[in-house]
């Protein structure tokens, strides 16, 4: 209800806004996501047969001089059944001194490299296992945000959020059910461009989480229970975190090569994304920790077509009561895609499995066919 009631808020105040203002009006957008999926992936988030995937309408506009507001509700299916959702509804600064901007609302949490950034924007069709299974997928929450971009030569941004911490978690403990912040963040991005043909950026992410992943027996009890009603949903909900602890650290480590500059028409991109979950929960020792990495490579070629590889892994130590079992999943990804204008892609890709310890139905191979069709505006994609 309060999320309605926000987003009822700021839609009122974009159009009054727009209406009194003469800068530049709202924007709005869609985008359709179109899949099909041979064979779903062991912790995958795409069904298998021909479904919709993460697509969203879209509104950003001025709320006056200093203020701008974003509102995205998503829509996808799921297990045959269509699911929509308020993903964004924030309000943020555009003209505080000294390199400083305040967020507020529900947005996605800037950690790591891919995670602010919109899934139909990456360059696979599914997400790396790293935020598969530590994000489900992506992690947007309610909260606040503080960044400072420090007056150096070169990119230098640090960061704080403050969320409540949900989606953190796949059951929450029933002693931990409060209103105060179940989750802190920490971010720091540096990044520079060498020359004409090189750029770079590199990330560290903390992420200090308050609640604790309900034990078996926890979990058991409370859905004896019946449970909270704000707990219903992210107990049905595919986008929930599966593997969590208190403790997170994030590295990422991006690098650009084009031509004189020139990126329309060739270039090279690779990224590298490691993460490790520690204090699993009460039981856990310093050996028991969740750790995934994550390596791609991508090559435009011509101005509309680009080719990639992504190699990536997950290990995790998955709690059994007072004790907990091993976990290993690994998987590859091969992808061509045909961008025939900026507003649409056409992409292929091939995925395989292997080494699966732990995880049910590991996929050996699957082939995915995505379409994705931009319509308006959209805001411009982070480095």
């Amino acid at each position: 209800m309060r999320t309605s009631l926000l987003a009822a808020a700021l839609m009122a105040a974009a159009l009054t806004a727009n209406a009194q203002s003469n800068s530049k009006g709202w924007e709005f957008g869609a985008v359709l996501d179109l899949t099909h999926t041979s064979r779903p992936l062991a912790a995958g988030m795409r069904d298998q047969g021909l479904q919709l995937g993460h697509s969203d309408l879209t509104a950003s506009g001025p709320l006056g001089r200093h203020l701008r507001a974003h509102i995205g509700a998503v829509f996808e299916t799921h297990e045959g059944k269509l699911e929509k959702s308020l993903e964004e509804a924030f309000i943020e600064t555009t003209s505080l001194p000294s390199g400083l901007q305040l967020r507020m609302g529900r947005f996605a949490s800037q950690v790591g490299y891919l995670n602010q950034q919109h899934m139909h924007a990456d360059d696979f069709t599914e997400r790396p296992l790293l935020y598969r299974g530590f994000f489900g997928g992506h992690w947007n929450d309610d909260g606040v945000r503080l960044n400072l971009t420090l007056p150096t030569s070169f990119y230098w941004m640090v960061g704080v959020e403050a969320f409540r911490g949900k989606k953190l978690v796949e059951d929450i403990a029933a002693d931990t059910r409060d209103r105060k912040p179940g989750a802190l963040t920490w971010v720091t991005k540096i990044g520079d461009d060498l020359n004409r043909q090189h750029s770079w950026q590199v990330g560290l992410s903390y992420i200090q989480n308050r609640r604790e992943a309900a034990l078996d027996e926890d979990a058991h009890d409370h859905d004896e229970k019946g449970g909270a009603e704000e707990d219903h949903e992210h107990h049905h909900h595919h986008h929930g975190a599966a593997f969590t602890g208190r403790k997170t650290w994030m590295i990422d480590a991006t690098w650009k090569w084009a031509p004189n500059g020139n990126n329309r028409d060739q270039q090279w991109r690779a990224t590298f994304e490691a993460a490790r979950i520690t204090d699993l929960n009460r039981y856990a020792t310093r050996r028991d920790k969740h750790e995934a990495n994550a390596i791609s490579l991508v090559y435009r070629f011509a101005p509309a077509w680009e080719v990639g590889g992504r190699a990536d892994w997950l290990r995790v130590r998955q709690p059994h009561g007072d004790h907990f079992h091993s976990g290993l999943l690994r998987e590859h990804a091969l992808m061509v895609a045909w961008k025939p204008s900026h507003m649409q892609v056409v992409r292929l890709q091939y995925s395989r499995q292997r080494d699966a310890v732990e995880f049910e139905n590991p996929s050996k191979r699957s082939v995915f066919l995505q379409y994705v069709l931009a319509f308006g505006a959209h805001g411009a994609h982070s480095f």
